[in-house]
């Protein structure tokens, strides 16, 4: 079982920057494709960014793209993402997912454990 706990989520202004962190225990990840997902209010949840287990191969969705960035610091068992350049579309809660086997997906279905949920607001 793997357990996930993220911080780092809070209020910001447009074009500033936050980073999330997400810890995980109960096992080492580095086999494991680390994944983060975002819901605004009223809409599904979607896909933000990934990093493969292995190799630290990363895929972004194409709105964050440039402006985000996701790593890993597996010894920590921890992904970040960093999140510059915010923009008010950016609020949303931001969710970090593990997946059994080592390659990064853009599809929820895919992760196997969630974190509880953070909250970024970005005021305009």
């Amino acid at each position: 079982q793997v357990q996930l706990v993220e911080s780092g989520g809070g209020l910001v202004q447009a074009g500033g920057s936050l980073r999330l962190s997400c810890v995980a225990s109960g096992r080492t990840f580095g086999t494991y494709a680390m994944g983060w997902f975002r819901q605004a209010p009223g809409k599904e949840r979607e896909f933000v960014a990934a990093i493969s287990g292995s190799d630290m191969i990363t895929i972004y969705a194409d709105s964050v793209k440039g402006r985000f960035t996701i790593s890993g610091d597996f010894v920590k068992n921890t992904v970040y993402l960093r999140m510059s350049s915010l923009k008010p579309e950016d609020t949303a809660v931001y969710t970090c997912a593990a997946r059994r086997i080592t390659g990064a997906s853009r599809r929820t279905f895919d992760y196997n454990y969630w974190a509880q949920g953070t909250q970024v607001t970005v005021s305009s």
